[in-house]
């Protein structure tokens, strides 16, 4: 059996390191996504309890609210890795492709950037919630337990970063860029 993949920037392919990454950020937004669907189901859940039997299922809001923020940080490291960032393409539309793949190198490093910084903070701010006993106050759930998807996830949007980046500059060498 032959693997009729392409190779280089424009590959999709599974395998090495930045195969492994692809596959992890995948799966990792898919678990994102299942976050989704059990909190509209649990929402919806709720609701119907409520019309039946007057109750909702406690703590529903934070548990929505929770659940909401670790799933948008589990879609960060995909939006990243498959170039589905928002562009202002008014900027770049007349750019050769060089120029296209040097302007995504410094947007992914800016990204990389940005990963490390905000998993910075938010390693301090998850000490501080372990520390000071932080609790959502219907069900007396840690609000830490937020952070460590968060954090996994950051960790994620950094090595995605960094494959894109890489791509971006086999791009500028090569001149093919079709992002």
């Amino acid at each position: 059996m032959t693997d009729d993949r392409q190779s280089g920037p424009e590959s999709t392919g599974w395998a090495g390191p930045i195969g492994l990454a692809r596959l992890v950020i995948t799966g990792w937004a898919l678990l994102g996504g299942l976050i989704i669907v059990a909190l509209v189901l649990m929402t919806a859940a709720s609701a119907t309890s409520r019309v039946i039997f007057n109750k909702t299922i406690p703590g529903d809001y934070d548990l929505v609210r929770h659940g909401v923020a670790i799933a948008v940080f589990a879609f960060l490291p995909y939006t990243q890795i498959t170039f589905s960032n928002i562009t202002v393409d008014v900027f770049t539309q007349r750019m050769d492709p060089r120029a296209k793949a040097a302007m995504a190198v410094i947007g992914s490093l800016l990204a990389a950037g940005l990963a490390l910084l905000v998993g910075w903070r938010m390693w301090y701010g998850m000490w501080d919630s372990i520390t000071y006993r932080e609790t959502m106050i219907s069900i007396r759930l840690p609000v830490w337990t937020a952070y460590p998807p968060a954090l996994v996830s950051l960790g994620l949007l950094f090595v995605a970063s960094l494959v894109t980046a890489w791509e971006a500059v086999v791009g500028v060498r090569t001149g093919r860029w079709t992002r």
